[in-house]
């Protein structure tokens, strides 16, 4: 299988403490791939050794064939971290002028990168005027110089409003079609769960779980909820007619395992005119995460 990123067996002590014990994870062309870990689980490391600022104590990395740090490897990688800094006094196309250079590429190419992070027409604006928001897709359009094939992204969203984040995200669907592959660490599982297609929690160094989040699902077990809501006035009758729930808001709520989810469907779809509506709730990631990091201890 054709890998933008490998990891083989990787590990890396800082003194007592091992930071990363034995991982492994490859990433393929045009894959998202979500990196999540409580502060200290190891994940600021994982991505300092892809990037070749810190070296591994042991196994093997390739980033698109090349040693992490490498001329190839680092023509082919772009990185946004958290906490972008920029000159305050620099124009947003002053600088991102500045870094197409630095790649050699004509800074021409400054307002079209600006243009496609949603920047255009704050481009003549000294950055210092920037809010934090606009500071995070300045770097964005940095990380996007030169059609990297790796984007390394580090709590990408933070500072960016609702709409901001859901253009961000539209961004990243396109760069992933196009063939760029994306590992993504971020604390807001929420807006990760429906945008990226394989999830790696991390914990003390280790990786506790890996796939799909159909996958991850499936091994945690956790229980599926049914909200089950009445037509006005007959929350009594529903409850008579399908015991167990709970009530909660405006109906009854049931939690079952997911080899119970179909025969309670099918009891409810033969109460007919006693259900108005019915929703059901996976496990969330945010579930999923914490099931996983609770087995692991934390």
């Amino acid at each position: 299988m054709q890998t933008t990123l490998a990891l083989s067996q990787i590990t890396k002590t800082f003194g007592a403490v091992r930071a990363l014990d034995a991982v492994s994870l490859h990433l393929a062309p045009g894959e998202r791939l979500a990196l999540l870990g409580h502060n200290g689980a190891g994940k600021s490391t994982m991505m300092k050794i892809i990037l070749g600022l810190i070296d591994a104590d042991g196994g093997e990395v390739q980033v698109m064939g090349a040693a992490p740090g490498s001329a190839a490897a680092r023509r082919a990688t772009a990185y946004l971290p958290e906490n972008v800094a920029f000159h305050p006094a620099l124009t947003g196309l002053e600088q991102i002028g500045h870094y197409l250079r630095l790649r050699g590429e004509p800074a021409s190419k400054a307002p079209a990168l600006l243009d496609r992070v949603g920047l255009g027409h704050a481009g003549k604006r000294r950055i210092g005027t920037y809010s934090k928001g606009m500071r995070q897709r300045v770097g964005l359009a940095q990380a996007l110089i030169g059609r990297p094939g790796l984007l390394v992204l580090d709590e990408p969203t933070s500072g960016l409003d609702p709409v901001s984040r859901r253009d961000f995200y539209a961004l990243l669907d396109g760069l992933a079609a196009d063939g760029a592959s994306i590992l993504l660490s971020s604390h807001a599982l929420t807006e990760v769960e429906a945008r990226t297609d394989r999830i790696v929690i991390l914990s003390r160094g280790v990786v506790v779980a890996e796939g799909r989040l159909e996958d991850l699902r499936t091994r945690a077990a956790l229980p599926v909820t049914v909200q089950v809501i009445p037509p006005e006035g007959g929350m009594a009758a529903l409850a008579e007619a399908l015991p167990g729930g709970r009530p909660m808001g405006a109906g009854l709520r049931f939690e079952v395992a997911q080899a119970g989810k179909l025969p309670l469907l099918s009891r409810i779809a033969g109460l007919g005119a006693l259900v108005a509506d019915i929703e059901v709730e996976p496990p969330s990631l945010e579930d999923i995460y914490s099931h996983f990091s609770r087995r692991d201890g934390q």
